[in-house]
């Protein structure tokens, strides 16, 4: 069986390749190789691979440089979304499309179910959710829309990557307190994924993360923790709690955005691993390859 990945050259997109189970056979294209923007060079890419699961990572991610660049983030995560779905459509291939937990406002105290209410509070939520409603739209056999939250792996730019810079060349790190969501390893969500390629009766809107809850802060501290204790710092350094309010951005990030994933977990028959005990296997293999 035949997966195309579009995104490929991602964090997600990588570890899809590298946990390609034996019976999959998979094409990744990176965006040097597909202009997502252009329902043509979609169009084209399905058309030549024909695969029977297209897996869709593509995505605009720059939260912040969003605000500024609505257009961008609006023609990758919309309308890419979008020609990936009708591609998915015309050739009878099931489509698993990768969200976020940002299309929520994050004025919820308990976790955010499938079907809750949408209210994205930056131009980024509001791109992806709009490629969220184009994907569903083609309601095409088995698409499924996968939401997950605050990704990180030992490839690419990402949270865990640049608190570890800076523990190494600061005296002190201040780190926002009061945001509340679920460190996800790309690994572990790849293996989620993955499951989900095998399971064409499981469709529609689905949540998945490690499970917990966590500050950034939190998250933080954490790193350092265990990259002190498996030797990928020498020394720590004070790491500060600060409010939202303290480090200003261009978009407003969600407070709470803690998913429920029970109904998959359910489905697929998992307990998904715990942040912390993901954190610490994903550092092992930063520092195993440093």
């Amino acid at each position: 069986m035949r997966a195309l990945i579009f995104g490929a050259g991602g964090q997600l997109g990588s570890e899809l390749q590298r946990s390609v189970p034996t019976l999959w056979q998979v094409v990744g294209l990176a965006k040097s190789d597909v202009d997502i923007c252009s329902r043509a060079s979609v169009s084209a890419a399905v058309t030549a691979w024909h695969p029977k699961v297209i897996i869709n990572t593509a995505a605009y991610t720059k939260v912040d440089k969003a605000e500024q660049e609505s257009d961008l983030a609006f023609a990758v995560n919309m309308n890419g979304a979008a020609y990936v779905a009708e591609a998915a459509s015309e050739h009878a291939a099931r489509l698993i499309h990768v969200s976020t937990d940002f299309v929520f406002d994050g004025n919820k105290s308990t976790p955010y179910k499938p079907g809750d209410p949408e209210q994205p509070l930056n131009v980024y939520g509001a791109s992806k959710l709009a490629g969220d409603q184009q994907v569903l739209r083609f309601r095409t056999e088995g698409t499924v829309v996968l939401r997950t939250a605050w990704v990180y792996s030992s490839h690419g730019a990402n949270f865990v990557k640049t608190m570890l810079r800076l523990m190494r060349e600061h005296g002190e790190i201040r780190v926002v307190a009061d945001q509340f969501g679920t460190p996800t390893w790309a690994r572990t969500l790849a293996e989620v994924i993955w499951r989900l390629a095998d399971r064409p009766d499981i469709a529609g809107l689905q949540q998945w993360t490690n499970s917990g809850t966590a500050s950034w802060y939190d998250f933080a501290v954490a790193i350092q923790e265990e990259a002190l204790e498996i030797g990928l710092l020498e020394s720590a350094v004070p790491i500060i709690p600060i409010a939202t309010d303290e480090y200003p951005t261009p978009a407003r990030r969600p407070a709470y955005s803690v998913l429920d994933k029970s109904s998959l977990c359910k489905l697929l028959e998992i307990i998904p691993p715990h942040w912390r005990v993901s954190l610490r296997a994903m550092l092992k293999e930063l520092r195993d390859h440093e």
